[in-house]
């Protein structure tokens, strides 16, 4: 099959554009506000939030770029981190609702692979096949199946499991049962990915904890497999993705700019061991004159900060262009 003359990202862009076309702009506003209430506050547990097309069409274009961005950004922690060679066989996305994560693993894993979505919002996975559709592989490469989050039915085993922003829409006791469900089905790794905030974090660490006992390494954001030194209740890792705007997503989210941040808390974990495991850049790199200032996790478990000067040649001009979440020193 020929491969697509626009990037994924792009192809997502284009898709997402016609999504409101019809859409009164005061039902997409409304439907916008009720998502916003619902993904700040504290979430019914026993039905989906999305309910119907105006509800995915608001959350498509309000979320689907930020999420897939925060996505590609924790697979590409993977990537450097998994043997050069590898790439998933296949993909199982858990409450993939629209598809961010399936298009974020079209971009970092570009390989066609066999690829289920579940999510148990129907409308979800209608648009989400509908957006699927603007790009070959994807139109005949995904399963779009009606699946209850949460109740840990058995899943099929593949390579690749990711589970974004779904955590906080379950008890604790599903969010247990979810995690072990995906550990148990994973053959490669399983990614988790929630909202940079600090409860966001603590619910990436409970899944760390438990795919850790169950046998898994941390290929990132963690250079190791010890317990994360942040003391509880004082900080929390998260990270930050840079989102390009397009003009119906500004429309959508009433700003002004052509981007914005998003920040995420994530963990990659691996059956296989990590190659290479460098220290992770974990706050924004203060620049200032003829020196960058890096907070650090280091391999050997660790909070540190170093400093790098004009003397360290080729390593500072790196440092200068070093971002927030990239493992240091880089990788060549």
């Amino acid at each position: 099959m020929n491969a697509p003359t626009q990037s994924p990202a792009d192809t997502l862009r284009s898709a997402l554009a016609g999504l409101l076309d019809g859409l009164p702009p005061t039902q997409a506003a409304r439907a916008v506000d009720r998502l916003i209430a619902s993904y700040r506050g504290t979430t019914p547990t026993d039905a989906p939030i999305l309910r119907d097309r105006a509800d995915v069409a608001a959350y498509a274009a309000y979320r689907m770029p930020a999420t897939y961005e925060a996505v590609r950004s924790a697979l590409d922690a993977l990537a450097g981190a998994a043997p050069e060679d590898w790439s998933p066989a296949g993909h199982l996305d858990i409450g993939g609702g629209t598809g961010a994560a399936v298009w974020a693993a079209r971009t970092v894993f570009p390989a066609a692979r066999p690829t289920t979505v579940l999510d148990w919002s129907q409308p979800a996975l209608d648009l989400g096949r509908e957006l699927a559709a603007a790009d070959p592989w994807l139109a005949s490469g995904v399963r779009w199946e009606r699946s209850r989050i949460g109740a840990a039915p058995g899943l099929p085993a593949t390579d690749l499991v990711t589970v974004s922003y779904v955590l906080k829409e379950l008890t604790a006791a599903d969010r247990a049962a979810l995690t072990a469900a995906a550990a148990g089905a994973a053959t490669g790794a399983v990614v988790v990915v929630e909202p940079g905030t600090p409860d966001g974090y603590e619910r990436v660490i409970e899944a760390r904890d438990a795919l850790i006992a169950a046998g898994f390494h941390v290929a990132a954001p963690c250079p190791h497999s010890a317990a994360c030194p942040i003391v509880p209740g004082t900080d929390w890792c998260h990270f930050s993705a840079r989102v390009s705007r397009s003009s119906l997503h500004r429309q959508v989210k009433g700003g002004s700019l052509a981007y914005e941040d998003e920040k995420f808390a994530y963990v990659a974990a691996t059956r296989f061991a990590p190659r290479d495991p460098r220290a992770r850049v974990v706050r924004r790199p203060q620049i200032r004159k003829g020196q960058v200032l890096l907070d650090l996790c280091e391999p050997v478990p660790g909070l540190d900060r170093v400093t790098v000067t004009k003397k360290h040649g080729a390593l500072y001009r790196a440092a200068r262009d070093a971002q927030w979440g990239d493992p240091w020193p880089p990788r060549p």
